[in-house]
């Protein structure tokens, strides 16, 4: 299987969620620090970018106050996020992570305003008209984001590699949920950093 037919999805590589000083990372940190979530991020991205894989950026929404005032519907993700404010545009907490700041030839995706990353985004556009068909998905967060985009990209018909080490959650119990339980439901692989790393050094990876 050819590399140019792979990307990778870093999702929600933001501030806010796994930076020092981000408004959840306090809720994100055991999980991400055991996990060494952030250096297998760099790995990850730095071994997809040797070898040809594209990397795609998949944003979340970076709020604006009053974004949910006028919802019939608002679920509680985002009744919480009225008062937290994570991601709120034009801060640093909505910025890209500084050590995984797309770099030429990288790909940014429009934003996503709940979980799934494909949801009234560009995603599958920008996948499809490079002929893409298998996905390693990363970032966070596991249960939400990471979990919705993967169910999404099979239904869609695309191959699917979770990074099991690159996506934490608030809780082990949720990275648990996904990762041990959910994962193997629908993903076609769930892999460690350190094999899809190996792999992409393979003349053809096949995830």
């Amino acid at each position: 299987m050819s590399l140019h037919r792979t990307a990778l999805l870093l999702i929600d590589p933001l501030n806010d969620f796994i930076a020092e000083g981000g408004k959840l990372w306090p809720y994100s940190r055991e999980v991400a620090e055991e996990l060494h979530l952030l250096d297998n991020l760099r790995r990850l991205a730095s071994a997809a970018r040797e070898c040809g894989t594209l990397v795609v950026y998949v944003p979340h929404r970076r709020h604006v106050r009053g974004d949910f005032d006028d919802w019939r519907n608002v679920n509680p993700t985002h009744e919480r996020a009225r008062t937290l404010l994570p991601f709120e545009r034009g801060t640093w907490g909505a910025e890209f992570h500084a050590e995984l700041a797309p770099r030429a030839g990288d790909v940014v995706v429009g934003e996503h305003w709940f979980q799934d990353g494909f949801a009234n985004t560009d995603l599958e556009h920008a996948l499809r008209v490079r002929g893409v068909d298998r996905v390693l998905v990363a970032g966070m967060r596991t249960n939400t984001c990471v979990e919705a985009t993967g169910r999404r990209a099979v239904e869609l018909g695309h191959h699917v590699t979770l990074v099991k080490d690159a996506t934490a959650a608030f809780r082990w119990e949720e990275w648990r949920a996904t990762i041990e339980t959910n994962a193997p439901t629908f993903a076609h692989a769930v892999r460690s950093t350190a094999d899809v790393v190996q792999a992409l050094a393979q003349p053809e990876f096949g995830a």
